[in-house]
């Protein structure tokens, strides 16, 4: 038995070229452009139903975003060195701890309140994926600030 097929047919295939941008924009830049697509259609449908006092602040705030994100655009990433963004990263690792401390402190506040016939092993037993996420929030932040604390400090030039 001979399962090769004996008719050999040949495919041609059609490479197609695709076109190259010619420049390449930042990333910034199309976050500006996509955030304006969505932004400026939406708030010229909420402009008419809206009372006019609101409307003004809206629009205020629409024209508040253009020149935010205009000034965001013009913002070269590759020229931002590792030692500049350390203070945000120490930021948001401390935002981590704080909201995760906060939201189980919501948390237990909650369950005090609402439900005072739990006792606390069943309250852990009946929350536990809330306390395990919240738990693991303030642990990312500490993981965060560990890593920067163990960051090399950049030696300076004299």
């Amino acid at each position: 038995m001979d399962f090769e097929s004996k008719a050999k047919t040949s495919t041609a295939t059609n490479k197609i070229d695709f076109t190259q941008p010619t420049a390449t924009r930042k990333p910034l830049e199309l976050l500006r452009e996509t955030e304006a697509l969505l932004r400026r259609p939406t708030v010229t449908t909420l402009v008419p139903i809206l009372p006019p006092k609101l409307s003004n602040r809206l629009q205020t705030a629409s024209s508040l975003a253009d020149d935010s994100f205009k000034e965001l655009s013009e913002i070269d990433l590759d020229n931002i060195s590792d030692f500049e963004l350390r203070p945000a990263r120490i930021c948001l690792g401390l935002s981590f701890i704080g909201f995760g401390a906060l939201m189980i402190l919501v948390l237990v506040l909650y369950l005090n309140t609402l439900h005072p016939e739990l006792n606390a092993i069943e309250q852990i037993r009946q929350y536990w994926y809330q306390y395990v996420w919240f738990v693991s929030l303030g642990i990312t932040g500490m993981f965060m600030l560990g890593r920067e604390a163990m960051r090399p400090i950049p030696k300076r030039r004299k």
